[in-house]
């Protein structure tokens, strides 16, 4: 029994050591029921005397649920891509590249996991944030979530400001349990663990990420400042702040080193709880990796060697299709199950009906299955010698199998158009409530979901029939909130023609597509032929064909939409502005929103792209320009501030 502030700490010190066994070692020194006994024991104490909560108590890991989603955050440093290679002479190419540059003769090896991405930041020795790769630059903010996961630090025995950055695992066994219970729930099953991890990540309740006995296996380190020569000594301190440590680390000095590593790892490979799909080769003095830098996309002083692909053969037995968010229809083949590195395969991608008919696979085919790479098996070659007569052509489809509406042909896609088909509704909504489009502020994914799953949204129309009484009765929907979307809807009521048919989620029509529509038929736009599309310069056949496909399936729900809805439709180009026929690109922070600006210069005639080249007229520019500011000083285009361009207009 803890009775005071000592036994409490004791306590602590107990369950933080025998969590560290079970979680990062793999090696229980006690019995389930004796640490919950204790955690329980701790959990009491720390309700009635809060004030002596241990912020690393494991106690704490498990916070409320999130109500509104992650949030965006910036990496302290950037987290790099990495360039592949998949054999020896790629591996010396790479080697030769390096050495051009500078004479190198020790590096890093270690695995390179199969995750999803995660950077721990700490500072006086406290985990403080923690951020999805992202796009290398911002991520998502899941620190509620790297709390839960016991093999994260929730604090380290170093006060400076780091970045420890790792790979977010889930062991075979955690993903068989895991899908199992999906499969008794009548939840879709997870395709692989990596799949499984990253889903996991971003569970907006820290309890489910917690119950899946996620693991993060350090891989670098970013922001520090740490004084050591090597690599390789850094990644030793990390691992002796109590991180879990890889099974293989070592130091080469040659090709031949390496290379008799990268086998090692291959025969190893089979027998790991976790998977692994090459090794990491890494320049390990720190020195000469800044002496290197870095490409446009990666680090020239690492590189990933990838495994070879594993192939099994299995049977085809069926051919099941998926439609996804945005209507792409998707074949699945249905495998007799193989073991591929540790879990069952049951379903292979076969991309798309193009890939079915070169390929000549046919249900009953004995087929070939690869995982390089690549998250999901593919089927990469069918066996002929196999047959016996009994198999069958895969039917290419003509309607949609959920919704039964005709279906959008275009070879290797073909598409449900149907806007209120149950598999894609959601993703409309959404689509059709995005700022690039109708801008419903406060239509985000998950309030959608949410909506769609309380039954309150099922089409797009059904937004304009938001009941105020209903919205109040949601968790976490006050009156302010519900007011300000149902404002929101108001005010979309009005809208320019182009982002309503930018809106409809059409294939291949986007903004620039939707403004010259707009502009070539005004309130029209129902009735254009294929013909009279095509007359508009941009516009092709798959383009023509998939709006009036569109249009056909849909017609009826637009008319609907329409009745609430008053577009407003361009205004005619006034041929006296400097920027007619000119190509201007925009940057920086600006006083007026940049989407403003935009559509102003396009009523004058101008064509507003995103990236500078030698054919840009002007750059106009705001705060904290940038790269394309300098490109186009590099250049020579012609630059404006905003305010210059407002003493023009």
């Amino acid at each position: 029994m803890i009775k005071d502030i000592n036994d409490y700490k004791e306590a602590v010190a107990k369950l933080k050591k025998w969590a560290d066994a079970y979680y990062i070692d793999d090696n229980p020194i006690v019995t389930d029921e004796e640490y919950d006994k204790l955690y329980h024991e701790a959990k009491a104490y720390e309700s009635k005397h809060p004030e002596d909560i241990d912020y690393s108590s494991p106690t704490q890991r498990v916070g409320a649920p999130l109500k509104d989603g992650f949030k965006k955050a910036k990496h302290p440093s950037r987290m790099w891509s990495m360039e592949d290679v998949f054999e020896t002479s790629e591996l010396r190419e790479w080697l030769d590249r390096v050495n051009k540059l500078e004479p190198v003769n020790r590096y890093y090896i270690e695995p390179k996991f199969d995750g999803a991405s995660l950077n721990l930041i700490y500072d006086g020795g406290k985990l403080i944030q923690a951020i999805t790769r992202g796009n290398g630059v911002e991520g998502e903010d899941v620190t509620n979530n790297a709390k839960a996961i016991n093999s994260i630090k929730l604090e380290i025995d170093y006060k400076g400001f780091i970045e420890i950055r790792g790979e977010i695992l889930l062991r075979y066994k955690e993903f068989e349990r895991i899908n199992k219970e999906r499969l008794e729930a009548g939840e879709q099953l997870f395709a692989n663990p990596r799949n499984a991890a990253a889903g996991s990540l971003r569970q907006l309740d820290p309890a489910v990420v917690a119950s899946r006995n996620l693991l993060f296996m350090p891989w670098g380190v970013g922001v520090n400042s740490l004084d050591f020569k090597y690599l390789s000594d850094m990644m030793d301190f990390v691992y002796k702040l109590g991180f879990k440590e890889p099974p293989i680390r070592k130091i080469c000095h040659t090709i031949e080193e390496i290379e008799s590593v990268y086998k090692e790892l291959i025969e190893l490979r089979p027998k790991l709880e976790i998977m692994l799909d090459g090794m990491v080769v890494k320049v390990d003095s720190l020195a000469k990796q800044e002496i290197l830098g870095y490409t446009q996309k990666a680090p020239r002083w690492q590189v990933a060697y990838k495994f070879p692909a594993i192939e099994k053969q299995t049977k085809l037995l069926n051919v099941i299709l998926q439609v996804g968010r945005t209507g792409v229809i998707t074949p699945v083949a249905k495998l007799e199950p193989v073991n591929i590195e540790g879990v069952v395969v049951e379903r292979a991608t076969l991309n798309n009906f193009d890939f079915i008919e070169k390929l000549d696979v046919r249900i009953g085919d004995v087929v070939t299955l690869i995982r390089s790479g690549d998250v999901i098996p593919k089927i990469i070659r069918v066996l002929p010698e196999f047959r016996d007569g009994d198999e069958r052509a895969i039917e290419r489809p003509t309607h949609c199998p959920v919704c039964h509406s005709e279906v959008l042909d275009e070879g290797a896609l073909i598409k449900c158009q149907n806007i209120s088909c149950p598999s894609r509704v959601v993703n409309n909504i959404i689509h059709f409530a995005s700022k690039g489009c109708m801008n419903i502020d406060g239509l985000g994914n998950k309030i959608v979901e949410l909506l769609y799953e309380k039954g309150l949204l099922k089409s797009v129309e059904d937004i304009y029939h938001l009941d105020r009484e209903k919205l109040l009765e949601l968790e976490g929907f006050k009156e302010k909130k519900v007011d300000n979307l149902l404002s929101a809807i108001e005010d979309s009521k009005k809208r320019d023609c182009w982002r309503f048919i930018k809106g409809l989620g059409i294939e291949h029509i986007g903004e620039v597509a939707a403004k010259k529509i707009c502009a070539k038929f005004k309130d029209k736009f129902l009735d254009a032929t294929k013909e009279e599309l095509l007359e508009i310069d941009g516009i092709g056949e798959e383009m023509a064909e998939s709006y009036i496909e569109f249009m056909q399936v849909n017609r009826e729900k637009v008319e609907r939409l329409l009745e609430y809805i008053e577009l407003i439709m361009p205004k005619e180009i006034k041929k006296e502005s400097p920027f007619t026929g000119k190509t201007i690109v925009l940057t920086g922070s600006m006083s007026k929103p940049r989407e403003e600006i935009k559509s102003m210069l396009e009523s004058l005639g101008a064509k507003v792209t995103g990236s500078v080249s030698k054919k840009t007229d002007f750059v106009i520019y705001g705060k904290d320009a940038g790269s394309k500011l300098k490109k186009a000083n590099e250049l020579g285009v012609a630059t404006l501030t905003e305010e210059e361009l407002d003493s023009v207009l």
